[in-house]
């Protein structure tokens, strides 16, 4: 079976495509830049060329595909993405058989096309990214050993972006997944000073926490190239965080049979770059 994986260079995508060469499968990734893409994925990954705003353009990346991962938006900061439904009526007119979709903060019209299409469909539903402490506090963590944050007690379930990858990868290439909408979280709740004293625990390195004033954390946002609606919903995330953000959900222990991976585990694996 082809599978094509859209967002193969991104945080899960990359993680995703790893994993179905390790499972023997056929895997081809759908990029805008093939030349990004044939540096950082496996050998043996086709590289197919195409833009999920511009539906046209995946007419022959999706010839003989039968499985599809389909992401919604990008996962790396400041990326310009944002699916084109269209794209799955072109998929179904292709022949494509399965679908597991990545969901962004809430559904939207390509989740409602997925639903309706015919295909098998899985949605999953990650809350944060462990990798996100990549690009909000590695700078400061290698450089300084501090993290700044506003609100350092909003609690958080934090997942490993692997375990999202092998979750979608069971449902790529196993039957029994059709149907469902997994929300999937880390084993553990906890705060973000709780976060920065696991991570420093972790990895050996002393990191200090300073919260920031909400006019400097908006401040240090703009700064950073974030738009006002962007920052308005990392202030609702520090203050107002949903409930579904900090329940710890059994759902990628009963996918994979293990349990979800620790934020310091995650820090571990990521020393070389934190430190």
């Amino acid at each position: 079976m082809t599978i094509l994986v859209t967002g193969a260079t991104g945080t899960v995508g990359r993680h995703v495509t790893e994993l179905l060469v390790q499972r023997g499968a056929a895997v081809r990734a759908l990029t805008r830049n093939a030349q990004r893409a044939k540096s950082v994925l496996p050998e043996g990954v086709e590289i197919a060329v195409g833009d999920l705003m511009r539906p046209d353009t995946l007419r022959e990346a999706l010839q003989g595909v039968e499985g599809m991962f389909l992401i919604v938006s990008s996962d790396e900061p400041l990326a310009d993405l944002n699916t084109d439904p269209q794209v799955v009526a072109l998929a179904a007119e292709a022949g494509v058989k399965r679908v597991v979709v990545l969901v962004g903060f809430e559904e939207g019209p390509v989740e409602k096309a997925v639903r309706k299409s015919g295909m098998e469909w899985t949605l999953l539903k990650p809350v944060e990214f462990m990798a996100n402490v990549l690009a909000d506090w590695g700078p400061s963590i290698r450089e300084e050993g501090v993290v700044r944050e506003l609100n350092g007690d909003a609690p958080s379930a934090r997942v490993h972006e692997g375990d999202i990858a092998a979750v979608a990868v069971e449902a790529l290439l196993r039957d029994g997944h059709h149907g469902n909408s997994y929300v999937l979280t880390g084993p553990e709740v906890l705060t973000r000073k709780e976060a920065v004293q696991a991570i420093s625990s972790a990895i050996g390195k002393n990191i200090r926490f300073i919260e920031l004033p909400e006019d400097e954390a908006r401040q240090l946002w703009r700064d950073q190239g974030y738009d006002e609606e962007s920052i308005e919903f990392f202030v609702q995330m520090a203050f107002q965080p949903p409930k579904a953000g900090h329940t710890v959900l059994p759902t990628v222990e009963r996918v994979l049979g293990r349990p979800a991976r620790t934020l310091a585990e995650w820090a571990v694996e990521h020393k070389h770059i934190l430190l």
